[in-house]
């Protein structure tokens, strides 16, 4: 695979399933009693944590896979149905694919950094699978350096858009918020087709295959 095309795809992907502009409401609505300072520091904590824990797991993943036996091919299928989830979410507008009543925000109000805004809402099922997904498309170190500097690139962005979260939807507004999430939930959901194909295509391939030897 091309450098330039890898590159564009962890771009968009990382950053639709950490999706940011989604989470500004919640995360506004988490810390409305805090300072700017206090907000700084969380929002500090729970980049990082999410950046470590999808490093770990894209870089890991294999090690995953033949621990428990899975086949690279099933994964994508399996992360082919939860990227498309996200996405169908993203596509009606939903602010998160994570939902807390307000009794649950009491209750993280105290550590939100780690549950629920680092995990699962910045790094969730999605953003895992796919980490782990285009370590293994990536056959040489120019393009696993593109992915991991694309995550940190991608994390470093939602930081400062959360940073900016209370400016930045003053200035989109509800309409423009939902229509970014509509054409980012859209892309999302071509990934995960792209996804779902690349891990469907060679098993039917192995099937036909074996179906030809048996005549």
């Amino acid at each position: 695979m091309e450098s330039l095309p890898f590159a564009f795809i962890c771009l968009t992907s990382f950053f639709t399933l950490a999706n940011p502009l989604g989470t500004m409401p919640v995360f506004l609505s988490m810390t409305k009693d805090l300072d700017n300072a206090q907000r700084a520091d969380i929002l500090k904590r729970a980049t990082l944590i999410s950046f470590v824990i999808l490093i770990a797991f894209t870089v890991c993943g294999q090690v995953l896979f033949t621990l428990f036996g899975i086949s690279t091919n099933g994964f994508r299928i399996a992360a082919g149905f939860i990227i498309m989830k996200i996405g169908f979410d993203m596509l009606q507008a939903k602010y998160s694919h994570v939902k807390l009543s307000d009794n649950e925000l009491k209750v993280y109000a105290k550590d939100i950094a780690i549950t629920p805004l680092a995990i699962p809402m910045l790094c969730g099922p999605g953003a895992i699978a796919n980490g782990i997904m285009l370590m293994d498309d990536a056959d040489t170190l120019t393009l696993k350096g593109i992915l991991i500097g694309s995550i940190a690139a991608i994390y470093l962005l939602t930081y400062l858009i959360l940073r900016a979260s209370t400016r930045l939807l003053k200035v989109l507004g509800d309409t423009g918020t939902k229509v970014m999430m509509r054409l980012m939930g859209l892309i999302l959901m071509v990934i995960a087709v792209e996804c779902f194909v690349s891990g469907v295509k060679p098993i039917l391939v192995d099937i036909i295959k074996a179906g030809n030897g048996l005549l």
